[in-house]
């Protein structure tokens, strides 16, 4: 009664926590018949849709380098009653583009799962919902990121290592900013005003910092640290080089 194709993208949408209800609703698929296609498992449908279960590198590599920066700043992952995990990442309504960046990053890494934008005050939570979003982003634990340890894994430091531009621009559109600071000075007896930009990371987590500012090394990007009050959150990059760097492959958000 149903062709292959949709049987499959109903139980994908199954797959991603959606209710029987509202997926024959979507595809106007019985509930009776995908209670059935649950019980007996398709022959024909994909049984492993994640990389690192097949031991492989996430793939585009750039695309999951780019977003695992957006979830280590201000990402989240939850697990619904049928062991289903929802990533959202807190994007924003001043900054469209970056919503749609997220999006594009999470469509590319986990083709196989929807997204969807699910709108909170003063930001949009870019969320999909698969069983393998803590494979591809074991940093996911109990507790708050800067209460725990956060540690690459050896694949993703190849991941990062290949494609740091994208990491880093993960991070500062997710935690940084772009901003331009101003001071006056006298010239001549004349009091000139002088702006000059600079980028801003800031993250309670020691080791999401140090995570970035160790890739900022990496690629000869120039940094110091402000304290607020005596804990060191901030991350200034303010020399004319750095910033230049910043520019040319970040640039602010959008």
């Amino acid at each position: 009664m149903y062709d292959l194709s949709t049987r499959q993208h109903a139980l994908r949408l199954v797959e991603q926590g959606r209710s029987l209800n509202s997926v024959s609703k979507e595809t106007g698929v019985s509930r009776s018949a995908i209670r059935s296609w649950l019980v007996r498992i398709e022959p024909h449908m994909p049984q492993n849709l994640c990389a690192r279960c097949r031991n492989d590198p996430p793939s585009p590599a750039d695309a999951y380098s780019y977003l695992l920066g957006l979830y280590l700043g201000d990402g989240n992952i939850s697990e619904n009653r049928r062991g289903v995990y929802a990533l959202r990442i807190a994007c924003a309504d001043a900054y469209p583009g970056l919503i749609t960046a997220c999006e594009q990053a999470i469509l590319a890494v986990h083709p196989h799962n929807r997204v969807c934008r699910v709108q909170k005050p003063g930001c949009v939570a870019v969320t999909s919902w698969s069983k393998h979003w803590p494979c591809l982003f074991p940093q996911h634990g109990p507790g708050k990121k800067h209460e725990r340890p956060i540690v690459l894994e050896e694949w993703q430091r190849v991941v990062v290592d290949a494609h740091p531009w994208e990491f880093i621009r993960g991070l500062i559109h997710s935690d940084g900013c772009r901003i331009t600071n101003w001071t006056t000075r006298m010239v001549a007896g004349e009091r000139k005003r002088y702006e000059y930009p600079r980028y801003f990371f800031t993250n309670k987590s020691d080791d999401i910092r140090r995570l970035f500012t160790d890739t900022l090394d990496a690629v000869g990007v120039g940094w110091t640290t402000l304290a607020r009050g005596s804990a060191p959150f901030n991350v200034s990059v303010a020399r004319r080089d750095a910033v230049a760097l910043l520019d040319a492959r970040v640039g602010p958000k959008s």
